[in-house]
């Protein structure tokens, strides 16, 4: 198998300045593989890498926040809660996590789980020596969560995820960008347009059969994809699958997501003012239906969302922050969401007590002109940015963005689990002109949503 780091170091070792002149070598991935899918559905997939002592599971499921029902937003995040913290019939509460904890894994960076708008994933990073006990647990809760599931457990966690969106969401400076600019660029039916924490009310109307069911319905074999990473001996882990993994029955097959046609465009303007309390100084996010990432453009989105504002060098930190100095911070990123279209956000943070209009009509003003300042110095450290960044996350075997994380990930929102193997010549195949016929199509302003944060008084409800 080919060692991932070596490769990295020929694309640094280029001095400062050479990216003008000539490209370096772009690094390369190439993660070996093999797959099954058990009869009950379970495809697995196995990667052996010999450097550490480590194995780690990371197991996908498909089912997100894009599958809940209007009425019944925020269930698949109130449910990586419950599926990580209420236990099993074997390992009741607290027990997943002591069991693994004793063997030497740690809580929230070897254990844990996430929920996106496209799927929950849960992962776990033992030594090597532990990977059946990570297996067994795995399989108990797939098999018997229903089981230990209780009104009281619900409540718990159910009053931990309100905790959570009132502290990420509610409290923090601009906490409600995301659910407005959702709300603004997906139309209401669209599986997107609604935040994966939910809403307030919703969360507040699940039940305990409401839960046991969505259990049923999304948490069977023939829905989950599991990733086995690290110092492996194949043929024993095959075995051990089996032996926890195939006799948990099949399920009926989930429901499909949501089909909302959706232009690629919004076809106008958009613009939303909001009062925020919490809000030290005024902000702007300008965000923008895009091609989503399952789209062949989906590699220049990647890129154009990184270069944009990310690093000095970039055009909207030279302008807005050095040039204009109407900002403090600029930025620009993209969700990577599959279903039709994308979103792909630019923002800044203006100076306490600077006007929120200027601040406005200024980044309107770069993004306008956006296009003709792209070019080729800055998409090659755009390219390096991104392998780099890539490079340096598969040095894990587990957790979030580690070797079995993108390999799941392949395989559920790609149906390639090598599908990462391609990621980085897609990249480097991204050309100026590929940016700026995106930038002409897409970033426009009749496909934009425009959301001013202005600074306002704290009201009694909001301290």
């Amino acid at each position: 198998m080919r060692r991932i780091l070596p490769a990295l170091a020929l694309a640094l070792a280029a001095p400062p300045g050479a990216a003008a002149a000539q490209a370096p070598p772009a690094p390369s991935v190439h993660l070996e593989y093999e797959e099954e899918t058990l009869p009950n559905g379970l495809r697995v997939i196995y990667h052996v890498d010999r450097s550490a002592p480590v194995a780690a599971t990371v197991l996908w499921y498909d089912v997100a926040s894009k599958h809940e029902q209007p009425g019944r937003t925020g269930f698949a995040h109130l449910f990586e809660h419950l599926m990580l913290f209420t236990g099993s019939r074997n390992a009741p509460e607290g027990r997943h996590f002591a069991l693994l904890e004793a063997v030497g894994s740690r809580t929230g960076t070897d254990i844990n789980g996430t929920t996106s708008w496209d799927r929950t994933n849960y992962f776990q990073q033992v030594p090597a020596h532990a990977l059946e006990l990570a297996l067994w647990l795995e399989a108990d809760r797939m098999a018997t969560l229903d089981e230990a599931l209780s009104e009281t457990k619900l409540v718990n966690q159910r009053e931990v995820v309100k905790n959570e969106r009132r502290q990420s969401n509610d409290n923090q400076p601009y906490g409600r960008w995301v659910e407005r600019m959702l709300a603004n660029l997906y139309p209401p039916e669209h599986p997107y347009h609604h935040p994966v924490i939910g809403y307030m009310q919703d969360l507040e109307n699940g039940s305990v059969e409401d839960v046991r069911a969505f259990f049923r319905t999304y948490y069977v074999p023939n829905n989950a994809v599991l990733a086995i990473a690290g110092d492996i001996d194949v043929p024993r882990t095959r075995e051990m699958v089996r032996r926890y993994f195939g006799g948990i029955p099949r399920g009926a097959e989930p429901p499909p997501v949501r089909a909302v046609p959706l232009p690629p465009r919004l076809g106008e303007a958009r613009r939303e003012v909001i009062q925020d309390p919490n809000a030290p100084s005024p902000a702007v996010y300008v965000g923008y239906r895009v091609p989503g990432a399952r789209d062949p453009r989906a590699p220049a989105v990647a890129l154009l969302a990184d270069l944009l504002a990310t690093g000095r060098s970039s055009p909207l930190y030279q302008s807005m922050v050095r040039g204009r100095q109407a900002a403090t911070t600029v930025f620009s990123f993209n969700f990577g969401l599959v279903e039709d279209a994308d979103m792909l956000v630019v923002g800044a943070i203006g100076r306490p007590g600077a006007s929120a209009d200027s601040l406005e009509a200024a980044l309107l003003t770069e993004l306008d002109g956006i296009a003709a300042r792209i070019d080729a110095q800055e998409l090659q450290r755009a390219q390096a940015a991104k392998g780099f960044t890539l490079v340096n996350q598969l040095q894990t075997m587990g957790g979030f963005g580690g070797r079995g994380d993108v390999l799941a990930q392949g395989a559920v929102l790609h149906g390639n689990a090598g599908w990462i193997n391609g990621w980085l010549p897609a990249l480097s195949a991204v050309t100026v002109e590929d940016l700026q016929s995106l930038v002409r199509e897409r970033l426009t302003p009749d496909n934009r949503a425009v959301l001013v944060f202005v600074p306002a008084p704290r009201t009694e409800e909001a301290q």
